[in-house]
């Protein structure tokens, strides 16, 4: 049985549809990203799954429950994290777990078992009677994780966990996170940064509330890319960037100092390329082609699902 499974799910807000009818299937124990902008329809369509709204059409079981007709089977079930942290910040590690352990019907001895699992697997055993206010970012995401998963749930969904964290956190978060889908744990988790993207098992691009690619990363970037990506280092990237465009390709992105172009039949054009820089003002440059990142995937799969 599938962890969740959507057929063509919708949710309108008047007029404005913020998911449109989406289909997919999540697979036990699996790490299923759902990669998008923000205000691209994932905490709408978490929210549904989790029965906080109810969908305006299509349908969805989560865990083999019927998001509309049975959302309290499902709630026992599973394990949420927003994307804004909602623990207590003026109790203690230890007092969190509590107090989310009770809520989840945890009690006594089971109850503390459970929290010396908790707090070993986050890494929070030392710090069990710190101040929840006083702990860095990186620590309170532990923390919000470490909550969720004290019933053991057999489905997590986590809605931007990483959302506002430095990068060696986002790292150690998800180290957490593999450890969780080793123990069965299925993970549902909805994010806008590629390099946490390239971690899951299997992702799903939406845009506009509308999926618009689905598979494994590197499938997706086999699949899905159009053409070849040239990476361009030069000392004008700007001067670069506006000489590509005006030669009509398809896609130019600036990548820190580094410009993507992609489209079809770059390779061959390498040094036609070269010269157009050159002409243009660009200064000294390299010209290589690269294999696709999931962030050029992305921008390319959204201008074909708008044009």
């Amino acid at each position: 049985m599938n962890a969740v499974v959507a057929r063509a799910l919708t949710k309108k807000f008047g007029d404005f549809t913020a998911v449109d009818h989406i289909s997919f299937k999540v697979r036990p124990g699996e790490i299923f990203g759902f990669l998008g902008p923000n205000g691209s329809g994932k905490t709408t369509t978490i929210r549904m799954l989790l029965g906080l709204i109810r969908p305006t059409e299509g349908e969805a079981q989560v865990l083999g429950f019927d998001i509309a007709r049975e959302p309290q089977a499902i709630a026992s079930r599973i394990g949420y994290m927003s994307q804004k942290f909602s623990l207590y910040p003026d109790l203690t590690v230890d007092e969190n777990l509590t107090f989310y352990g009770r809520a989840y019907g945890l009690r006594g001895r089971r109850l503390a078992r459970r929290k010396e699992v908790v707090l070993e697997i986050i890494g929070l055993s030392q710090r069990r009677d710190r101040i929840t206010a006083n702990l860095a970012g990186g620590w309170q995401q532990r923390l919000a994780l470490g909550a969720a998963i004290l019933h053991q749930p057999e489905l997590l969904f986590l809605d931007e966990p990483t959302a506002g964290v430095d990068p060696v956190s986002r790292r150690d978060f998800w180290r957490l996170l593999y450890e969780l889908a080793a123990r069965n744990t299925t993970i549902f988790v909805t994010t806008h940064y590629m390099d946490e993207a390239e971690q899951c098992h299997r992702l799903a691009f939406i845009h506009q509330g509308q999926i618009i690619a689905m598979g494994p990363p590197g499938q997706i970037k086999r699949e899905r890319m159009q053409g070849d990506v040239v990476e361009i280092l030069c000392d004008r990237p700007q001067i670069a960037i506006q000489a590509l465009r005006q030669a009509g390709i398809p896609e130019v992105a600036l990548y820190g100092r580094r410009i993507h172009a992609a489209g079809p039949g770059l390779e061959e054009r390498l040094s036609a390329l070269e010269s157009l820089l050159r002409q243009a003002g660009a200064g000294p440059q390299t010209l290589r082609i690269i294999p696709p990142s999931l962030e050029d995937v992305f921008i390319a799969n959204v201008k074909n699902s708008i044009q």
